[in-house]
C-alpha cells in the first residue's frame, strides 16, 4: 500500500471511530486504540516500522500541536480557585510518583531498574487528550474540573522531559564498566541531567513563551491578516517544537506548553477562533496517532505482557497514584472529595503512547532487554485507565457530589418581569434556572422569589470563572438590547450548542424577515417569533404569565389549543417539561409538539385571577327579593 493510501486508510478509519465512540458514548480513546490493533498487529493492513525516525518525528510534531491547543485554554483565572491544589500536583506530584512508580515497576513488574526507572517517570503523566473529553461527559464543576484540566496539561511536558533525562542519565552512567571509570560516569550522568534540565527550562521559555509574545504582539497590531492567522500559528507551533528539541532533546513539548499558555492569556480578539481551529485540527491528528501507534506493536510484542506486567497496572492505579495524590495534599486547602477523586482518576493518553513508542526501542538499542516490553506496558496502562476511569468518573463524581448535575435547565439574561415569571415557574417544576443581569437593582424581585442569580456582566471573565453553566442546557437572551442579545448568543453558543441558544424577537424580526439578523450572528428566534421584549413587557404590565397544563391522553395538544384560543393571541407557548422531567425551550425555528404526559409553559392572561374576582363579586352582590 503506498504512503498516500495508508494515510487516507488511517484518516477515515479514525474519524469513523471518534464517530462510533461518539455515537455509543464511549471513549474514543478506546476505540481508537482497538482499531489501531485491528488495522496494525493483527491483520498488518497498516503496517509501520516501530524503528522508523521519520514515524517518531511526525507522532512528535502531531503531539505538539495537540499539547499546545489544551494548553491555550487554561486560563490564569482558574488559578484563583485551584492554584495551591495545582501548584501541589503539578510541583510535587511528579517527583513523588515517578519514584514510587518506579518501585512498582521493579519489585512488582518485574522491570530492571533502568527501565523501570524510565517507566515511572513516563507514567506521570496524565492525558489531557483523554482527560478533557471525560470532564465533557461527567459534567463537573467548574473547581475539579479545572483541577484535573491543568494538572493533565502541565503534566504531560514534565513527564516526558523527566522520562527523558532519566533516560539520558542511564546511557552515560552505565557507560562505565566497573571501578572508577563507573564512578566518573555515574557523576557524569547526574550532571547531564541537570545541565539538560536547566538548558530545557531555558529553551522552554525563551522560545516557548518568547513565541507566544511575539505572535500576540503581532496579531493584536493587525500585521497579519485574518485568514492567515490560523495558518501562522499552526507553523509556529510545530517550528518551535522542531526549533526547542534541536536545541534541548524532548524540551519541544515544554515550549510549545508554555507558548499556548502565554498566547491563551493574552485576551486576543481572535482567541475562540484560533481555537476552534485548533480543536478540529487536534481532532484529525488524535484519530490518526491513535491508530499509527498502536499500529507499530507486533504480536511478539503483545505476548510481553504476563501476570507481573497486569499486577503492576493494578498496583499503578490503586497504590500509586492515590498515595502520590494523598502525599502532595497533606494540609493542602482542597476539600477531601477532590482528593478522593484526584487519587483515582489519572487516565494516560496519547503523549505516554507517542512517547513509548520512542523510548522503548532506545532502551533495546541500548542492551536493557526489559525494553522490547516497555510499549507494551504503556499501552496496557492506557487501555486499563482510560476504560476504568472513564466509565467510573460520572459515577464517582455523584456520590462525592463533585458532579454539576444532569444538564436540564435554563440561563436567562435579563431580569425582566416576563424572566421572573418564568423562572419562578421553571422553580416550582425542579428545573435549574439562573437569572443573570448587570443591573443589581432588577434581580431584587428575582433573588426574592428564591430563584438563583448572577449578578455581573455574563461576557465577563468572571462569570466564566464563577457561573456554574454544567447545569443548564438551555440559554435565552432577553434583554431590551436586541444586538446585546445577540452578542450574548454566538458568544455562549459553542458552550451550549448553537440549536440550545435563544434570543427573544427583535421588534424589526416580528414583522419583517428581511430585517432580521442572520443566524450568523445570532441566535435562535424563541417561541413564535410575534413577541419582542416590550411585547412581553406589556403583557405582563396587562396581566399575563406564565402558566403551566399538564397533558393527558384523553386531554392532549390539539384539545387544549382548541380550548384556549387564537395562539399568538391569546397565549404563547414557552416550552415543555416531558414526563422524565426534561426541560425544552420552543422556537419556530425548532418545532415539536407537546406528549401526553409533557406539562407545557405557556405565556397568556392570569385567567384564574380574573375567575377569582368575578366570584367575590357574586358572593358580596346583594340578594335579589323573589315574589311569591
Amino acid at each position: 500500500m503506498t504512503i498516500a493510501a495508508t494515510l487516507v486508510v488511517v484518516l477515515a478509519a479514525g474519524l469513523a471511530a471518534q464517530l462510533v465512540a461518539a455515537r455509543f458514548r464511549i471513549p474514543a480513546i478506546v476505540v481508537l486504540i482497538a482499531t489501531g490493533l485491528i488495522l496494525g498487529p493483527f491483520s498488518e493492513v497498516v503496517t509501520v516500522p516501530a524503528d522508523s525516525a521519520q514515524v517518531s518525528a511526525f507522532i512528535g510534531l502531531g503531539v505538539a500541536v495537540v499539547l499546545f491547543e489544551g494548553a491555550m485554554d487554561l486560563r490564569f483565572g482558574e488559578i484563583e480557585r485551584v492554584g495551591k491544589g495545582i501548584r501541589r500536583l503539578t510541583l510535587l506530584g511528579p517527583p513523588i510518583a515517578m519514584i514510587i512508580g518506579a518501585l512498582a515497576a521493579h519489585y512488582v513488574g518485574g522491570l530492571e531498574w533502568p527501565v523501570a526507572w524510565v517507566l515511572g517517570a513516563l507514567l506521570v503523566v496524565t492525558g489531557p487528550t483523554v482527560i478533557i473529553p471525560l470532564l465533557r461527559q461527567a459534567n463537573l464543576n467548574k473547581e475539579t474540573s479545572s483541577l484535573l484540566k491543568w494538572e493533565g496539561i502541565i503534566n504531560d511536558p514534565i513527564g516526558v522531559l523527566l522520562a527523558m533525562l532519566t533516560l539520558q542519565y542511564f546511557l552515560i552512567a552505565d557507560a562505565g564498566v566497573g571501578g572508577d571509570l563507573e564512578f566518573i560516569s555515574r557523576g557524569l550522568g547526574i550532571a547531564s541531567v541537570v545541565v539538560t534540565l536547566a538548558g530545557a527550562i531555558v529553551t522552554a521559555v525563551v522560545l516557548g513563551a518568547g513565541a507566544g509574545v511575539v505572535l500576540g504582539v503581532v496579531f493584536r497590531r493587525g500585521w497579519v491578516p485574518a485568514h492567515l492567522k490560523s495558518p501562522l500559528l499552526l507553523v509556529a507551533v510545530l517550528v518551535i517544537s522542531t526549533l526547542a528539541d534541536i536545541v534541548v532533546d524532548e524540551s519541544g513539548l515544554l515550549a510549545v506548553t508554555l507558548m499556548g499558555i502565554v498566547l491563551g492569556n493574552m485576551n486576543l480578539a481572535e482567541r475562540e477562533q484560533l481555537l476552534d481551529f485548533k480543536e478540529g485540527l487536534s481532532v484529525v491528528i488524535l484519530s490518526a496517532l491513535f491508530i499509527i501507534i498502536p499500529a507499530q506493536l507486533d504480536i511478539d510484542q503483545l505476548r510481553e505482557i504476563d501476570w507481573r506486567i497486569v499486577g503492576f497496572v493494578a498496583v499503578l492505579m490503586f497504590v500509586v497514584r492515590p498515595l502520590t495524590v494523598a502525599l502532595v495534599t497533606i494540609r493542602s486547602p482542597l476539600r477531601w472529595q477532590d482528593r478522593v477523586l484526584m487519587g483515582w482518576i489519572a487516565p494516560r493518553g496519547i503523549v505516554a503512547a507517542a512517547t513509548a513508542g520512542v523510548f522503548g526501542p532506545e532502551l533495546i538499542e541500548a542492551g536493557y532487554e526489559d525494553g522490547a516490553v516497555f510499549l507494551p506496558t504503556v499501552f496496557l496502562v492506557i487501555i486499563v485507565t482510560v476504560l476504568a476511569h472513564g466509565f467510573s468518573l460520572g459515577w464517582l463524581s455523584r456520590r462525592l457530589g463533585l458532579s454539576a448535575g444532569a444538564k436540564n435547565g435554563l440561563l436567562i439574561v435579563g431580569a425582566s418581569p416576563w424572566a421572573q415569571s418564568l423562572a419562578t415557574t421553571l422553580t416550582r417544576l425542579k428545573v435549574a434556572v439562573v437569572v443573570a443581569d448587570g443591573t443589581y437593582q432588577r434581580l431584587q424581585a428575582v433573588r426574592m422569589a428564591g430563584v438563583p442569580t448572577y449578578f455581573g456582566e455574563i461576557l465577563s471573565e468572571h462569570a466564566e470563572r464563577t457561573l456554574e453553566k454544567a447545569p443548564l442546557s438551555y440559554l435565552l437572551c432577553a434583554t431590551d438590547n436586541d444586538y446585546y442579545n445577540a452578542l450574548v448568543a454566538r458568544t455562549e453558543g459553542p458552550e451550549f450548542g448553537y440549536h440550545r441558544t435563544f434570543q427573544i424577537a427583535t421588534h424589526s424580526e416580528s414583522t419583517n424577515e428581511q430585517r432580521r439578523l442572520t443566524f450568523e450572528r445570532r441566535g435562535s428566534i424563541a417561541f413564535d417569533g410575534k413577541f419582542d421584549w416590550f411585547a412581553l413587557d406589556e403583557r405582563v404590565a396587562a396581566g399575563w404569565s406564565i402558566h403551566t397544563t399538564k397533558l393527558t391522553e384523553g386531554f392532549g395538544w390539539k384539545a387544549w389549543q382548541e380550548r384556549q384560543g387564537a395562539r399568538g393571541v391569546a397565549w404563547m407557548l414557552v416550552g415543555e417539561v416531558d414526563p422524565a422531567g426534561s426541560f425544552r425551550l420552543y422556537s419556530y425555528d425548532q418545532d415539536f409538539t407537546p406528549e401526553p404526559g409533557a406539562t407545557i409553559l405557556y405565556f397568556a392572561p392570569d385567567h384564574s385571577k380574573r375567575e377569582r374576582a368575578a366570584e367575590r363579586a357574586t358572593r358580596t352582590a346583594p340578594t335579589p327579593l323573589v315574589e311569591g
